[in-house]
């Protein structure tokens, strides 16, 4: 059964296909910072597109990927940093279930270190603007475009990372 439609919007999606969409979303996440990032392809489209930024000169996203070994290649920049995390704060999809859209909220977190050696957390609050594709019953990003809103700079007090001290 179809939700009605809402004013503003141009087209609904079932709550399963939302359900499928945001598990597809947190999927990318942990693909990322679990660095399989041939599992993290795969989450794309064979001609997928995958839009990301070049911090802290250009927030908005100017570097492009096209297919799934190029994507997996662009992922592979967060192996500079030691650990990452992707919070996923908030998610909005829209589309006809062969089709859709998301506008995808997120905090990364990045730790890594200051060329003093002092552990760095980089936190970009960004934004995802999603095309998605179903495709064999499935999913599938279409296009991915990366925008960073804004960037923090933290110290983080601990970590699992073994090479950090883990006195208080």
């Amino acid at each position: 059964m179809r939700a009605a439609a809402r004013p503003g919007r141009a087209m609904t999606l079932a709550a399963a296909d939302r359900v499928e969409l945001a598990d597809l979303v947190a999927r990318y996440a942990a693909a990322v910072d679990d660095r399989a990032f041939a599992a993290a392809a795969v989450l794309f489209a064979e001609d997928a597109v995958l839009a990301m930024p070049s911090p802290p000169a250009e927030l908005g996203p100017v570097d492009v990927h096209s297919g799934r070994s190029a994507i997996a290649g662009a992922l592979r920049a967060v192996e500079a940093f030691e650990l990452t995390q992707h919070a996923i704060v908030g998610q909005v999809f829209d589309g006809d279930g062969r089709s859709a859209t998301g506008r995808i909220a997120c905090i990364a977190h990045h730790l890594g270190r200051r060329s003093s050696g002092e552990p760095i957390n980089l936190v970009w609050h960004l934004r995802y603007a999603d095309g998605y594709r179903k495709q064999d019953g499935a999913w599938l990003f279409a296009r991915r475009e990366l925008s960073i809103d804004w960037i923090e700079t933290r110290t983080p007090r601990r970590s699992r990372v073994p090479s950090w001290s883990e006195d208080d």
